[in-house]
């Protein structure tokens, strides 16, 4: 299982440091209480205790370049406890990452009020938790558990990769994945659901360093804990190394370290005992949690003739001085095989330079797409226009919460990826919504553009996958999902599977494009809208049934702009806003009303936030009507923004045949016709009302 370590050579080397390794921990440690008291808090106690971890990951173990953040072959470090960002904030500005000052570290944990001379908010890199718009921060982490389901995507696509660029001659990706979890992630179902994927994908990329202080928020972790964690790891495929003396080595942990890198055929699980808040006057508490530190804290942990705060001695300074030189020639060594490999296999470099660049072409493909002429359920045609993509697009790496064939995404078996077949491009998530949602979030985050993910279940389970597409969507990662199943529509599963209300969270949710096509034309514009979006996830909402009757005027270049008129009449008194499911009884509604003398518009809103985006006139062109009411088989929390009324749930659904449940809830034709006849007859009223 494991590669050749020479152990004796590691302790050798390391003895030899051991005393400059210590004091690069001491100093660590004081820096970082100096940190947690310049502005009186801050998660202090595990990042002084993960102190050793620290100096033995990004002294001996990363491959890293700080004068080149976002170096392709970089080692990732993904912090997934990432309360204790200030162990981070300490790491890249000791490793001489130029934008991490010190003038910066001192803005953690500040009010960051109004500047009185410029009347300008202050700002910095040193947030709260770690966000990925910093250099050298690779993912956001906060909501504990994400980090690790990210750091298996990461270690997903560095496998990849490898599998389809890396040859005998050149092994041009060799990123290894280096994931720090507390107590807390590991106890998290994200986490467990993404430890469980990574044994069984033997992703021997990836090492999950524990730091295992036996201490949570509210106190000891036997309160809540009694499992034997090494065996549970195990269980689920994993090479698992305990380290005894994480509060004082660096050696052992290095070595440790050495051990999981040359670990083939499984991730390592690194279980390294510390003490959360070493050698404070909280430790071993969860009072070291959050919290600052006294004076004779301080005074510990200082160094003779360092009076100053946020200062190293000079020894330590050169200690990591080396660093940046290590990291540049690192760099150009791989810069030089890269070269070499340019040469030796040209047609590969070319596609290894598109995926670094993170190009791809998609326009082309949908633009030569064809809607059919006969009616097709949103979810099937979703299904010619992802395969066709999947052909074209290398970049697409999808996989599916074992719903794949009730989305009707194609067979995919030839592109599979596994422990056998690592050039695969087709993931078996199993039923695991969340570490689909988050591992996608770690795939996209690998290198912009490198790689475009996709993910796919029904609607309603992306309720259990929420947490993770928030996270994509406040990091600005591009992945798609792919949600079929989205209403009552749905029907014989029953209102347990019928989403009323799951469209207002993510319509709601900032950054997210939630877009629900009505036919096969927008479906290839909710593809355009998704594949040309920089920086941010979309959800594309699916029917599982095919409409009743055809629907005209659609318009796939239209979607982008979020609402267009699909049905205009002159002196129109009521426009019917729709999507999706709910479209066709809109536009059959339409003609009934005006026939009834009630000349009637339907505009079709596939994405409300792309329609609150346009211009304002041309979103007044769109609603020019006295009534304006949505017809929606959901709580119709979202509409109340430009309707008047709507045509609406205000249940759960029901559990029966999906035409007869849009007639249960008055929501097919003829409850429609009503419920706006007795509308535009009634007494006028000032705001939004649900019509009965």
């Amino acid at each position: 299982m494991n590669g050749h370590v020479d152990t004796a050579q590691i302790a050798r080397m390391l003895s030899a440091h051991e005393k400059e390794d210590n004091q690069a921990v001491k100093e660590l440690r004081k820096f970082v209480i100096d940190i947690c008291r310049q502005n009186g808090g801050g998660h202090g106690g595990s990042a002084i205790g993960m102190a050793p971890m620290a100096v033995a990951l990004w002294k001996y173990a990363m491959r890293y370049n700080p004068s080149d953040p976002e170096w392709f072959d970089r080692d990732r470090f993904v912090l997934s406890n990432g309360h204790a960002a200030m162990l981070q904030y300490s790491m890249l500005h000791l490793a001489g990452y130029p934008h991490m000052t010190v003038d910066e570290i001192k803005l953690y944990g500040s009010a960051k009020a109004v500047d009185l001379s410029t009347g300008e908010w202050k700002a910095t890199i040193c947030h709260a938790h770690p966000e990925n718009e910093v250099p050298g921060i690779e993912v956001t982490t906060g909501p504990l558990g994400q980090g690790v389901a990210n750091a298996v995507g990461l270690a997903i696509a560095s496998k990849n990769l490898a599998g389809i660029f890396n040859k005998p001659d050149a092994d041009v990706v060799g990123s290894h994945i280096y994931c720090v979890t507390g107590d807390g992630c590991i106890q998290e179902g994200v986490a467990n659901e993404a430890i469980a994927i990574a044994g069984h994908l033997a992703l021997d990329n990836l090492t999950l360093l524990y730091d295992n202080n036996q201490v949570t928020c509210d106190g000891p972790l036997d309160w809540i804990v009694s499992e034997d964690v090494d065996a549970k790891i195990r269980a689920m495929g994993w090479y698992v190394i305990d380290v005894l003396d994480g509060d004082s080595s660096v050696a052992s942990i290095t070595k440790a370290l050495a051990d999981a890198k040359a670990c083939k055929g499984k991730p390592t699980f690194i279980n390294i005992r510390t003490t959360i808040g070493y050698g404070t006057t909280t430790a071993g508490t969860y009072k070291s949690h959050h919290g600052t530190y006294t004076d004779d804290d301080a005074a510990k942990q200082a160094s003779e003739g360092v009076e100053a705060t946020h200062t190293l001695t000079e020894g330590t300074k050169k200690y990591w001085s080396e660093v940046v030189a290590r990291g540049e020639k690192l760099e150009g060594a791989w810069n030089e095989k890269v070269k070499n490999y340019s040469s030796a296999h040209p047609e590969l470099h070319e596609a290894l330079q598109n995926r670094l660049q993170g190009r791809y072409n998609f326009e082309e493909i949908l633009e030569s797409l064809k809607a059919p002429d006969t009616i097709k359920a949103t979810r099937e045609f979703n299904g010619v226009v992802f395969n066709k993509l999947m052909d074209n697009i290398p970049n697409m790496i999808a996989g599916g919460a074992d719903l794949w064939n009730s989305n009707q995404m194609g067979d995919q078996s030839s592109r599979v990826f596994d422990r056998d077949s690592p050039a695969g491009r087709f993931i078996r998530y199993g039923i695991r919504e969340h570490a689909m949602a988050a591992i996608s979030n770690g795939l996209a985050a690998y290198s912009p553009g490198c790689f475009v993910p996709v993910t796919a279940t029904f609607f309603m389970f992306y309720l259990y996958a929420a947490a993770g597409v928030r996270m994509g969507a406040l990091s600005d990662l591009k992945v798609i999902h792919v949600a079929t199943h989205d209403s009552i529509g749905e029907g014989q599963n029953g209102q347990t599977h019928q989403p009323v209300e799951l469209d207002s969270l993510f319509r709601a949710m900032p950054k997210i494009q939630y877009i629900r096509p009505s036919d096969s034309e927008e479906v290839i514009g909710a593809w355009m809208v998704a594949l040309g979006a920089e920086n941010k996830p979309s959800i594309i909402s699916l029917a599982r049934d095919p409409a009743l009757s055809l629907i005209t005027n659609t318009d796939r270049h239209k979607v982008r702009k979020g609402g267009y008129v699909i049905v205009e009449k002159e002196d129109a008194v009521v426009t019917l806003i729709s999507c999706g499911s709910e479209l066709q009884f809109a536009v059959e509604a339409s003609k009934q009303l005006t026939a009834a003398g009630i000349p009637t518009r339907v505009v079709s809103m596939p994405s409300i936030r792309l329609f609150e985006e346009q211009p304002e006139g041309y979103q007044d062109s769109v609603l020019s009507t006295k009534h304006i009411i949505s017809v929606e088989a959901y709580v119709s929390s979202m509409w109340a923004r430009f309707c008047t009324a709507s045509v609406a749930m205000d249940s759960f659904g029901y559990s029966g045949a999906g035409k007869e449940n849009f007639a249960r809830f008055g929501i097919d034709t003829d409850g429609i016709v009503r419920k706006v006849k007795a509308e535009v007859k009634g007494a006028a009223h000032r705001r939004w009302k649900l019509l009965k």
